[in-house]
């Protein structure tokens, strides 16, 4: 016969016992396979994976090849990326709902890697006035990369953009000016104004050091990527990775194919940038190029002198 007390004792011993296992399993990764035996877990580690703030952030220029820079990035292991433009600092409903949201947003990573880099791409950051700040409130030492093209070749890649998007939109020659001699630039139409990279980066400048950024050329990306990689890889104080075998040139396209590994069985192919890239531009009136390259010539060269390279734009 068995006491009600007795009873009782059994079944707290019987509990504790059960969560004294159940701690076993979560401290030590011990799998219970039936009561009162325990057989150890694999040694291998756990690897955890967290979602962090970006330490390095794309921030531009539009049409001045940040998309395929992206794409060469993660052809480092150490690199990950956002896929799509978050564009958290330059739009106020996305920046209102807070840090914690942005965080989200990022990619997960191992806990236990080291070195690792989380990049978001969103190039109107650069252009746009209250973005440097907001940064700044994030990181003090955030690094930060821009594109930088022709800007004369940028302005017409964007408008062959916008274009595709509103077929209504009139001959590139009249968009770009304001009166019917078409002699006088809308320097204030984000397709123009974003080519003054001098005054975009003297905004910049008023909360990060020059130390903290780095310049690609978009026509180099295009034409030679691998100096342009390394040069990103050693500003991110990464060993390189990228080889030269990643990446190769669609001729066609005018833009770089990129190496993927293939999940299914282990091999390689080729994919390269989605349909939207590479649009034929149209043929601009030489008196309407010249407008645009005697505009911009005074801010390239000032731009060259605070950044400390020349880019070669006529």
């Amino acid at each position: 016969m068995t006491f009600p007390l007795v009873q009782e004792k059994r079944k707290c011993l019987t509990a504790l016992i059960l969560s004294a296992l159940f701690l076993l399993f979560l401290i030590y990764g011990l799998d219970i396979q039936h009561f009162g035996h325990l057989k150890p877990k694999s040694k291998q580690r756990h690897h955890y994976r967290k979602q962090y703030l970006p330490n390095a952030l794309l921030i531009g220029v539009r049409k001045g090849g940040t998309r395929a820079l992206l794409r060469s990035l993660c052809l480092n292991p150490n690199i990950h990326t956002v896929s799509k433009e978050v564009h958290f600092f330059d739009r106020d409903e996305n920046y209102k709902n807070g840090m914690e949201w942005y965080r989200k947003k990022m990619p997960f990573v191992s806990t236990e890697a080291s070195g690792q880099i989380i990049i978001e791409k969103t190039p109107a950051y650069f252009v746009t006035p209250s973005v440097p700040e907001r940064i700044y409130n994030m990181s003090k030492t955030v690094k930060l990369i821009v594109v930088v093209r022709n800007p004369t070749r940028r302005a017409i890649s964007d408008y062959t953009q916008l274009k595709s998007k509103n077929p209504s939109l009139p001959p590139f020659e009249e968009y770009v000016t304001t009166d019917k001699a078409q002699k006088i630039l809308k320097v204030n139409d984000s397709c123009v104004h974003i080519g003054v990279y001098c005054k975009h980066l003297q905004n910049w400048l008023k909360y990060f050091p020059l130390k903290q950024f780095h310049f690609v050329s978009g026509e180099q990306l295009s034409s030679d990527p691998i100096p342009e990689l390394r040069n990103i890889e050693k500003f991110l104080n990464l060993d390189p990775k990228i080889k030269k075998d990643d990446i190769v040139f669609n001729e066609t396209k005018g833009f770089p194919c990129f190496k993927k590994r293939m999940p299914q069985n282990g091999s390689f192919k080729y994919s390269c940038l989605g349909p939207s890239k590479g649009r034929v531009h149209p043929q601009v009136r030489p008196d309407i190029l010249q407008l645009l390259m005697t505009y911009y010539s005074p801010y390239n060269k000032q731009f060259y002198k605070m950044v400390n390279r020349d880019f070669g734009w006529m």
